[in-house]
Parts: C-alpha cells; sequence; structure tokens
C-alpha cells in the first residue's frame, strides 16, 4: 500500500511514523475556529461520516443542548467548556447541511446585534434609562419591531 503522495513532506512522514493519510490533513489550524470546524465537518462528509439531512442535525443540537445543561448544573467548568464547544460544533454542521456559510452567518449575526445594540443604547440615553434588565429588553424588542416595519 502506497501513502498519497510519497513524494512530499506528509508522505515521508506517514512512512516514517506508521500513520495513514486521514482527509482531514491540511485544514490549517490557523483558520478561525468557526470555519475550521465547518471544512473539518465538510471533508468527513466525504467519506460518508455525516447525517443524512439537517433534521438530524437538529437532534444533535438538542442532545448537545441537555448535555451542556446537565454540565451548568454540575458546575464543571471544563466540561461547560466542552460541551458549548460540541455545541457550536454542531451548529457550523447543521449551517453546512443547509448551505450556509456559517462564518458568514456568523459575522451577520454580531453586526446586527451590534446595530440593534447600539441603538437600544441611543434609546436608554433618551429615555434616562439606567442598567434596568426589563427596560433595556423592552427597548431590544421596540428596535426590532422598528427593523421589521423598515423591511
Amino acid at each position: 500500500m502506497s501513502c498519497r503522495g510519497e513524494g512530499s513532506e506528509r508522505g515521508a512522514r506517514a512512512r516514517q511514523t506508521g500513520e495513514h493519510d486521514s482527509v482531514l490533513d491540511g485544514v490549517a489550524l490557523a483558520l478561525p475556529a468557526l470555519l475550521r470546524a465547518a471544512k473539518i465537518s465538510r471533508r468527513a462528509a466525504r467519506i460518508g461520516f455525516d447525517w443524512p439531512d439537517a433534521e438530524d442535525v437538529f437532534d444533535k443540537i438538542e442532545e448537545e443542548l441537555y448535555e451542556l445543561q446537565f454540565e451548568i448544573e454540575d458546575s464543571n467548568r471544563p466540561a461547560i467548556e466542552e460541551e458549548v464547544g460540541d455545541l457550536l460544533f454542531a451548529a457550523a454542521n447543521l449551517a453546512r447541511k443547509l448551505e450556509i456559510e456559517p462564518e458568514t452567518a456568523l459575522r451577520r449575526a454580531t453586526a446586527k446585534f451590534e446595530r440593534r445594540f447600539r441603538r437600544v443604547e441611543a434609546l436608554a440615553r433618551e429615555r434616562g434609562i439606567g442598567p434596568d434588565l426589563d427596560a433595556l429588553e423592552e427597548l431590544w424588542d421596540e428596535v426590532k419591531e422598528e427593523e421589521a416595519i423598515r423591511l
């Protein structure tokens, strides 16, 4: 059996260590985490390690949410971090299954939040509202309604 790219550095390393090439090889560690998660899952899907459709990914997301809630109740910080990561990875897979670029979707969602939050801040200043969560949430809903009317 020969390694793919036998003349390459990777092929030489594989021959020396007995490792075989992986479909995951070559996905840069330096990529933003969400983009890397999407690429890794796309690569795994190439060899059939994938959910049949987006509906099945919803089940995985629900499972990850349940596991996260359990770890939060248990106050297990390392496990909480791990479960948040699993939830984000599952969300990246959902985006892939829906043919949505997760990095773009997250950038747009962040920009939308920022735009709305800045408007909430401005309204709070105009109306003399301090750090009152209920009042700020009412302003948030108002801003969302303003945006919906403009659309």
